[in-house]
């Protein structure tokens, strides 16, 4: 396990700690949830959900709620302190340690936005975050990591953007006038970019340390709403719940 991943751990551990309930057995229920479920009827059909490629995982902890994308799902029932101490070792591990995370911290009041959005919403997000990068960044190059459709056909409209996906069907095609890259432009386009819109299932793919410290990072999404937390990261996800 890298260093990033152990000092994560031993954050949401402390924090587990400082509830005061360091020892208490807590089931947390992760499952898989159904495209509907999951996004509504967002009026297009080309998000990875609605695909088949990812799913997401939902936990609960008392009153919080928290999601995870992972290629990699299945149920998981145990104790919070049993679950944030688990090696994470492969995508499946690390996403039930991240939904459990964000429900965890959405329980404890200290996130929001722990719940992807839906129907409409995600063209919205998609809108107010082309506004938000112009108002902040101004014109930049922006190098985006995964493919959320709404926000690359957004983004393309305002800014040059070079994407970068590992899905295969959507390597070698053009999204919205933009070509999708393969992890073997990952350093080309990192090099190019001013800055990067990477998505937050990297934290449960194991792929965000390729893009951190390297140029300035903004992540979205649900899934990476308690670590961005814990880890001081900038997130957009304008429109969840």
């Amino acid at each position: 396990m890298t260093l990033l991943y152990e000092t994560l751990k031993q954050r949401a551990l402390s924090l587990c700690r400082d509830t005061g309930m360091p020892n208490a057995t807590v089931s947390v229920k992760a499952r898989t949830l159904s495209t509907e479920e999951a996004i509504g009827n967002p009026e297009a059909d080309d998000f990875p959900l609605q695909k088949g490629k990812e799913r997401l995982i939902q936990a609960r902890f008392g009153s919080g709620a928290g999601q995870a994308f992972t290629d990699q799902f299945g149920d998981y029932e145990g104790p919070l302190m049993e679950i944030l101490s688990m090696p994470l070792g492969n995508n499946y591990r690390r996403s039930v340690f991240i939904a459990t995370l964000n429900a965890l911290l959405h329980h404890m009041g200290r996130i929001s936005g722990t719940i992807h959005c839906k129907d409409r919403e995600p063209a919205e997000c998609a809108r107010q975050l082309a506004a938000h990068l112009k108002e902040r960044y101004g014109d930049v190059r922006i190098g985006q990591v995964g493919f959320q459709p709404r926000m690359v056909e957004a983004a393309a409209q305002a800014f040059p953007v070079r994407l970068l996906d590992i899905d295969p069907e959507n390597i070698g095609t053009r999204k919205f006038d933009v070509l999708v890259e393969g992890p073997e432009a990952q350093e080309d386009v990192i090099h190019w970019a001013d800055l990067l819109l990477v998505t937050g299932s990297t934290v449960a793919n194991g792929t965000i340390e390729h893009f951190l410290g390297k140029k300035p990072v903004i992540f979205y999404g649900t899934t990476i709403a308690g670590a961005a937390h814990l880890m001081g990261w900038e997130r957009f996800c304008a429109c969840s719940h």
